[in-house]
């Protein structure tokens, strides 16, 4: 009797394990498998990064500031706005696609320290271009400026200067230590095994172009080339480790090594075509010399304009 009721217990519990078997076999099958390279991710970060902040001087040409109250935002600086609001989201985004867990903390503090410096720069820089309107010139200081070092009482000029000092230094080192840093450590994630995943697809390429284009725009007018310069060898030292173990970067990987690599290219050029200019290396003095964009433009086009 014994024997046949354990007999009966075996057989009801066979479908059912059969069936958990299939079923773990099939959600094995078909569990997703990582993405090859982040299209969508990297398309939008090229996007709002061309039409919100690079194309910001765009706007003011299409949209002059002349149209605008001078005490009022102008159209570059709603593009400058949305900026700080997508760029953390993408950001986030970027760091949820990593195969390699990172610090919560760290990135939260770099996300909330990012979004800190964009903001001050957007002040200093919505207040730069107006004072630009006035005849403003960027290739000289702040007291050799001639609407600025006859202000009366001389205390104004000392206002200015925290303002820049604001805007230039302080904006800038909050909001690209830690964008750049969100890259870095997305890219220690960036390795495989698999080496057909070590290529680049064809929408990476066209890419390419676009994205390098934009780091050597942070690069000059940001006045950032060691932080970029040390991010670009901690990169290659990161590859170089990795490659000791049998790893190689993805495609992910190899689309931020490459357009980092592009920068340094198109900031070398730059450098060379203004070696010569003793106007802007009186500004941009020191061993590193890497002029703005804008200060070439108030120097060398807007007065032939």
């Amino acid at each position: 009797m014994q024997a046949t009721v354990r007999k009966r217990q075996s057989s009801a519990l066979q479908p059912s394990t059969f069936h958990t078997s299939r079923q773990g076999s099939r959600d094995t099958e078909s569990s997703p498998k990582k993405p090859q390279f982040h299209l969508d991710l990297w398309f939008y970060f090229t996007l709002q990064n061309w039409v919100l902040d690079f194309g910001r001087p765009i706007a003011m040409i299409i949209l002059p500031l002349e149209w605008f109250p001078l005490n009022k935002p102008s159209a570059g600086d709603y593009f400058h706005m949305a900026y700080n609001v997508i760029t953390p989201l993408l950001l986030l985004k970027l760091i949820e696609r990593s195969p390699k867990t990172l610090p919560r903390a760290a990135v939260y503090l770099c996300i909330v320290t990012f979004v800190m410096g964009a903001s001050i720069h957007l002040v200093g820089d919505s207040i730069n271009h107006r004072l630009i309107l006035s005849g403003y010139q960027l290739h000289l200081s702040v007291r050799e400026n001639p609407i600025i070092k006859d202000l009366k009482p001389a205390s104004l000029i000392d206002s200015f200067e925290l303002l820049y000092y604001y805007d230039e230094n302080l904006g800038h080192l909050m909001w690209y230590v830690p964008f750049f840093l969100i890259f870095f450590l997305y890219f220690t994630g960036c390795f495989t095994q698999v080496r057909e995943e070590n290529t680049m697809p064809l929408s990476a390429w066209l890419l390419l172009g676009p994205s390098g284009l934009y780091y050597w725009y942070l690069v000059t007018e940001g006045q950032i080339f060691i932080l970029f310069i040390f991010t670009f060898f901690a990169m290659m030292a990161t590859v170089m480790h990795q490659r000791r173990k049998g790893f190689v970067p993805d495609s992910n990987g190899l689309f931020l090594l490459y357009s980092f690599s592009l920068t340094l290219g198109l900031v070398a050029v730059w450098v060379g075509c203004l070696w010569h200019d003793e106007v802007l290396r009186k500004k941009y003095p020191g061993v590193i010399y890497v002029p703005e964009p804008w200060a070439f433009y108030t120097l060398h086009i807007k007065d032939s304009q």
